[in-house]
């Protein structure tokens, strides 16, 4: 996947493969509709985690998606929608025969989700073959816009380099002397790491030390935080995600690492649950990514205030991939009478800029989203933690 779960929020009632004829009540001024259409209903299946490990990022990615034909009176493309929800459980062997149902007999137009990157690489053939679209909302693997891509496969999320480069030519900047890089032994870690330090050394940054830690088995970090501490880096960039985050994290701090040697990350390390559950101790991190709740505009500000008032809970960066995933299909199935993937693939093709509560981005050549990425820092605010926004990231891709 491209990167672990939260594990701190409880999972919403409902969560059982259902068929929902959805509706809401009228756009406000987020509403950006693709269009009026006289075709009929158009079923999309929504494949996200909706039990184990990965199910709370699971219900922000639904949410966001929800929230999105609430603000549209239930319509993509001026067609009713109906969402077919799979779980995709916490990897390929659930997810992707989950999927394959969505196409094969719930007749979905397109499938929309995916969280776990082997599961979305899994299903690129799938797919394919299928000639039906495929919109990931997380899962980050490079070769999925990359060495696999496929006309039939867009997203809407991000890759692992490039969230990971955006940070590299800052850090060089910032960071006086060696920089200590570190994350999870497995695929993502390893991506992330690579992306930050192709651009980090091409900005004269140089790397004091690397370690990749046994991912998912590893609690205690002392060993590691020592080693960090012995190699004399003046800076550390890391890639952890949902529990080994927050045990990251607060460990660094104990050690007596954070006031002395500044903390990098991609935002995965800061975002959503886990912050919550980091609280004080993630004070001063600082991370790239595409989104946080503190991005000061407009449509930010408004995207917010309604999502809170709706869920009772700020967005994540994973329900507004989701909600970006709607917006999208919204545009392009204005403009595919018949819903058929050709049809589809070719009005994504040309949907454009989307006014994004991430802010303005659109679909590059290999279909990712290009997009701004921001240089964030955990500041304590009202009682809260939360990501400020120091500024756009020049180093993005």
């Amino acid at each position: 996947m491209g990167v672990l779960s939260t594990v701190f929020h409880t999972l919403r009632p409902g969560t059982a493969v259902v068929l929902l004829a959805l509706s809401g009540c009228a756009g406000s001024s987020l509403t950006q509709s693709g269009g009026e259409s006289t075709a009929g209903p158009v079923k999309i299946g929504l494949l996200v985690p909706l039990s184990g490990v990965y199910a709370p990022l699971g219900e922000d990615m639904r949410n966001g998606f929800q929230f999105y034909l609430d603000q549209h009176s239930g319509k993509l493309g001026g067609r009713t929608v109906e969402v077919v929800a799979a779980d995709e459980g916490e990897g390929p062997q659930t997810g992707v025969p989950a999927a394959q149902k969505l196409v094969t007999q719930d007749q979905a137009t397109a499938v929309v989700g995916v969280v776990n990157s082997a599961t979305a690489l899994g299903l690129r053939d799938f797919f394919h073959e299928s000639k039906k679209l495929l919109l990931i909302a997380n899962a980050g693997a490079n070769d999925i816009t990359g060495a696999s891509k496929s006309d039939y496969v867009w997203r809407t999320s991000f890759s692992n380099g490039k969230v990971a480069a955006a940070l590299g030519p800052e850090v060089a900047k910032e960071a006086d002397g060696g920089v200590y890089l570190i994350a999870a032994d497995y695929a993502a870690g390893k991506e992330m790491i690579a992306g930050f330090r192709k651009t980090f050394e091409a900005a004269g940054g140089k790397v004091a030390g690397e370690k990749y830690t046994p991912f998912g088995k590893t609690q205690d970090f002392q060993p590691f935080l020592s080693a960090i501490r012995g190699s004399g880096a003046k800076a550390v960039y890391s890639f952890y995600a949902g529990a080994e985050a927050v045990n990251f994290v607060k460990q660094y701090r104990q050690f007596g690492l954070a006031d002395k040697t500044p903390l990098y990350a991609t935002g995965f390390l800061t975002e959503g649950g886990v912050l919550d559950a980091q609280g004080e101790a993630a004070v001063g991190v600082k991370t790239s990514l595409h989104y946080s709740t503190e991005l000061d505009t407009p449509r930010n500000k408004e995207f917010v205030a309604a999502y809170r008032k709706a869920y009772n809970e700020a967005p994540t960066v994973y329900a507004v991939q989701a909600y970006d995933a709607a917006a999208v299909l919204d545009k392009a199935l204005a403009n595919a009478p018949t819903g058929s993937g050709d049809e589809l693939v070719k009005a994504l093709g040309s949907v454009g800029p989307v006014d994004s509560p991430r802010g303005q981005w659109s679909f590059d050549a290999n279909h990712d989203p290009q997009q701004t990425y921001y240089l964030r820092e955990v500041k304590s605010s009202g009682g809260a933690v939360v990501n400020a926004v120091a500024g756009p990231l020049s180093g993005a891709p």
